[in-house]
């Protein structure tokens, strides 16, 4: 039998029960709009986790001073990274082309009758191109304001608004606990990182942090950028055996120092949203499955009305194959339209939710390309059985059924 032949069969057979019809297609319409739904909002979710994550530098080593304590107990971070330290890995060590010493600490700013307690960074010049900040208003402040403790700092957008409002900063005197400082810029908005608000804090020269503020002779970090296309674990093993070499650790002696690879980190933090998104996919597949399972029951339901019309169509010629390939092909048709229906209805909904909500979404071809395979092949499944059972029928013993 033609395939023409047999699209029209069946496109008039599921025409005959445009209800049931409908309602067995419903099922895959759901299954289908809920996989694609979810695999773009977990896309989305994806996609927004990495820019936050770079955001924060790319091609980036933090070195952190590591747990002091004994027979595993733990007291407190241990303080033995110096500016001395920051200063040899920026002359020593190959395929290092930035170094900046961080300090910080929260402190509470005032501003007029205004006040807010943020966290207060401490860095040089370095610090902002490293980590991929912008001035929008203003300046940052120079190495020779960095080398005479000079009093300039720079706000984060939120931190503007909170203590000036809708006043323009630069200029303005604030007070970092109880010690005057001068706006010199206002940073660009980078969006809060959860657990870390960037827009919410004040950079100020690291000897003014130091000397001024806290009160401190050693570092809480080194952060230190690599250049381009660089091996960032040579990197980290060069600054690891500079490191202990300047801190005179005996060879059998554990690191007294951590090392955070960026790229690592940026590379774990993708392969669980990933791994985020499947499962929301898995998850939402559960209902296609179960849609299925409808189709298979409408198809056997169909099987039996049809017992005599397929008795007929095997007296008259019609052989097993064709039988298979008209029930088969129905199933087929049934997934088929339920998947594109379900695939324009997944993507409204997600971009709905998208532009109602703070979640982000993104359109990935691929996941729609995959919900149509996979709803085509659960039509073949699904209705593989009925379209067996039809055409093993008995012609004589069909034509015989009432």
């Amino acid at each position: 039998m033609l395939l023409s032949t047999l699209v029209k069969a069946a496109l008039r057979s599921l025409s005959a029960h445009k209800l049931r019809t409908f309602l067995a297609m419903l099922g895959i319409i759901i299954g289908v709009a809920a996989v694609i739904a979810m695999m773009e909002l977990g896309a989305g979710a994806q996609q927004q986790v990495l820019e936050r994550f770079s955001a924060m530098g790319t091609n980036l080593l933090i070195v952190q001073p590591g747990q002091r304590g004994m027979r595993g107990v733990m007291s407190g971070s241990q303080q033995n990274l110096t500016l001395e330290d920051a200063l040899a890995v920026a002359q020593e060590v190959k395929d290092v082309s930035l170094v900046a010493p961080v300090v910080g600490g929260s402190a509470q700013v005032k501003y007029g009758n205004r006040n807010s307690r943020v966290t207060i960074t401490g860095s040089s010049v370095t610090y902002l191109p490293m980590r991929g900040f912008e001035v929008e208003k203003g300046r940052a402040f120079r190495e020779q304001e960095a080398e005479r403790q000079a009093r300039v700092a720079m706000i984060g957008p939120v931190t503007a608004e909170n203590l000036f409002g809708d006043d323009d900063p630069v200029g303005q005197a604030i007070k970092i606990k109880g010690v005057n400082f001068q706006v010199i810029g206002v940073l660009k908005a980078k969006g809060s990182q959860g657990w870390f608000n960037p827009d919410d804090q004040v950079i100020v020269p690291y000897s003014t942090a130091m000397k001024q503020l806290f009160g401190l002779t050693c570092l809480r970090e080194i952060d230190i950028n690599a250049v381009e296309k660089a091996d960032l674990n040579t990197v980290s093993a060069d600054v690891t055996a500079l490191l202990r070499k300047r801190h005179r650790l005996a060879a059998d002696a554990e690191d007294d120092f951590h090392i955070f690879n960026q790229a690592e980190l940026l590379a774990n933090v993708s392969s669980a949203a990933r791994t985020f998104t499947i499962l929301l996919g898995g998850i939402a597949g559960i209902s296609l499955l179960v849609g299925g399972i409808g189709i298979m029951n409408i198809m056997l339901v169909t099987v039996t009305e049809r017992t005599r019309e397929i008795g007929i169509r095997k007296a008259i010629g019609a052989r097993r194959r064709d039988i298979l390939g008209q029930f088969l092909l129905e199933a087929v048709i049934l997934t088929g339209l339920g998947g594109a229906f379900g695939c324009l209805g997944g993507t409204g909904l997600a971009t709905l939710i998208g532009r109602l909500t703070e979640f982000s979404t993104r359109t990935d071809p691929f996941s729609i390309c995959l919900a149509l395979v996979f709803s085509a092949a659960v039509g073949i499944f699904f209705g593989f059985y009925p379209a067996v059972r039809a055409a093993r029928l008995n012609p004589i013993e069909a034509l015989r059924y009432e």
